[in-house]
């Protein structure tokens, strides 16, 4: 089978942003979509750049070591971001818990934060948060976040054996994850209660709007006043929040070899 054609237009893009967040990369599993995430970082530059958790597993880390060149290049294009003037911050998630005991150092000209809060370009108050802190499994069954990560593991190498098959015939990538959560209707009340506590946070802290990732469910809601905007994660969707330079926040979907895909868009923080 031949590979696709990536055209010019692609081979030339570089786009330009004013903050993009980014969440759930996995570094360190299988699941990961390094190269996918490689390619977005190389094409994109902006003003700011926030990681919103489980950026590295150190749950996986810690029972079995892999790391291929990959994941070692996205750590290094980071770092290097940061040398060039973005203004990237670390804000720890519940995979990678390990970096929340130095709150405010600063790693490489990159400052680990439990929690950071942005102006947009309009003056709109936005806090980050990687969003585990309202996940009660998370927080009171460990044991049972711990069982349901390794169930997701499983079910993540599913799939890409699946899509190998469905690359010989020709069809797209399908993620059976996301597949599974549309389905399963306890899965689809946990993401609304987790919404919902996401945005009644942000509603006592006073901001016009809450990023954050962990559940790996891209969207953008503007829920009673308070918008709550989830940047999704780079093993089932390769998502990314972005805000451009006149307040507009849109969450792209990137393929590598194609132009990125809105999925959705708002003007009204603008």
């Amino acid at each position: 089978m031949n590979a696709p054609q990536i055209s010019p237009i692609y081979e030339d893009m570089r786009l330009r942003f004013r903050s993009i967040f980014i969440s759930d990369v996995h570094l360190g599993t299988y699941g990961c979509q390094a190269d996918a995430l490689l390619d977005f970082l190389k094409r994109t530059e902006s003003d700011n750049l926030y990681l919103v958790g489980d950026i590295i597993d150190g749950w996986r880390l810690k029972q079995r070591w892999y790391w291929p060149q990959a994941h070692n290049d996205v750590v290094q294009k980071l770092l290097r971001k940061a040398r060039k003037g973005t203004n990237v911050v670390f804000i720890p998630g519940n995979h990678d818990e390990f970096a929340r005991d130095y709150n405010g150092i600063i790693v490489g000209q990159i400052p680990v934060r439990n929690h950071e809060r942005h102006i947009t370009a309009s003056g709109k108050r936005i806090l980050i948060i990687h969003g585990d802190e309202f996940d009660g499994v998370v927080r009171y069954g460990k044991w049972l976040a711990h069982l349901g990560s390794w169930a997701y593991d499983m079910t993540v190498i599913l799939n890409r054996w699946l899509n190998v098959a469905r690359r010989k015939l020709g069809l797209p990538y399908w993620s059976l994850a996301s597949y599974v959560k549309r389905q399963v209707k306890g899965a689809m009340q946990f993401i609304t209660n987790f919404e919902d506590a996401v945005v009644k946070h942000g509603r006592n802290e006073a901001v016009d709007a809450v990023v954050c990732g962990h559940i790996h469910y891209p969207a953008m809601k503007d829920k009673g006043g308070i918008f709550y905007l989830n940047d999704g994660d780079w093993v089932e969707n390769c998502t990314a929040l972005i805000e451009d330079f006149d307040g507009t926040f849109r969450i792209l979907k990137w393929t590598v070899g194609q132009e990125p895909v809105a999925l959705h868009s708002t003007e009204a923080l603008k």
